[in-house]
């Protein structure tokens, strides 16, 4: 990856979409904040300095947002962990996201500022580990997790739905994803959007969506339809 002088938040050259090159670009940027902002200094050692990758840094973050008294942050960081070294493609989804929503938000100003700060992201990486868990029919500790993102981020995703790379769900606050829904690569979601069932269906019964959309706020996707490759779904539509 090659850096230069530009390279200070909102005039970041962008990097090549793999985890190792975003998590040194990551680095980069936080010593530059620690340079500028004593204060976060602390803060940043913890949660990006003095980790080794983006999967580790990533699984710490998630780990101290979502533990609680029944499952510790410790535990859930074991947990992050081994989903991490069992399928280091988790790492890479975790990546695209990161520059998806640093290329399209432009309120972003850098692949730090998305990883610390951005629920949406949070959200999507902690479902990510829920839905590995879930392929491995560990399916209590998928719900428990998929429960705790709801809670902690107003982010309602059914560990079973299958979500593709560079999705970024932007403000994220009551977006709801179906057990059969589809996503497929570089959809951009915000806040308020329901990909749901209708109530009178059984079995695959959820949206698929095409790679590519957008969809705007508040809108809702009702039942088994399929969304072409990059439409754009209007604020508040109902599509049934």
């Amino acid at each position: 990856m090659t850096t230069s002088s530009a390279d200070i938040p909102g005039q970041q050259l962008k990097p090549t979409i793999d985890a190792q090159s975003v998590w040194q670009h990551i680095r980069q940027q936080a010593g530059l904040e620690v340079q500028q902002e004593t204060a976060l200094a602390s803060f940043l050692h913890n949660t990006v300095l003095r980790h080794q990758d983006l999967s580790e840094a990533v699984g710490f973050l998630l780990a101290e947002k979502l533990g609680c008294q029944a499952l510790s942050p410790l535990t859930l960081q074991e947990v992050f962990a081994e989903a991490f070294d069992a399928n280091p493609l988790i790492a890479v989804s975790i990546a695209r996201d990161l520059d998806a929503i640093f290329t399209r938000d432009p309120v972003c100003l850098s692949q730090l500022q998305a990883l610390l700060f951005y629920k949406g992201f949070h959200a999507l990486s902690a479902w990510r580990v829920a839905h590995w868990l879930w392929q491995q029919d560990r399916k209590a500790l998928a719900y428990f997790l998929q429960n705790r993102i709801s809670v902690t981020f107003a982010v309602d995703i059914h560990p079973a739905a299958t979500i593709g790379d560079g999705v970024m769900l932007d403000h994220a606050t009551a977006i709801v994803i179906g057990e059969t829904a589809t996503v497929a690569d570089n959809v951009s979601i915000l806040q308020d959007v329901t990909l749901g069932g209708t109530g009178k269906e059984t079995g695959d019964r959820h949206p698929k969506i095409g790679a590519g959309v957008m969809i705007g706020p508040g809108s809702k996707i009702l039942g088994n339809i399929a969304v072409g490759k990059c439409s754009q779904i209007a604020a508040g539509s109902v599509i049934l």
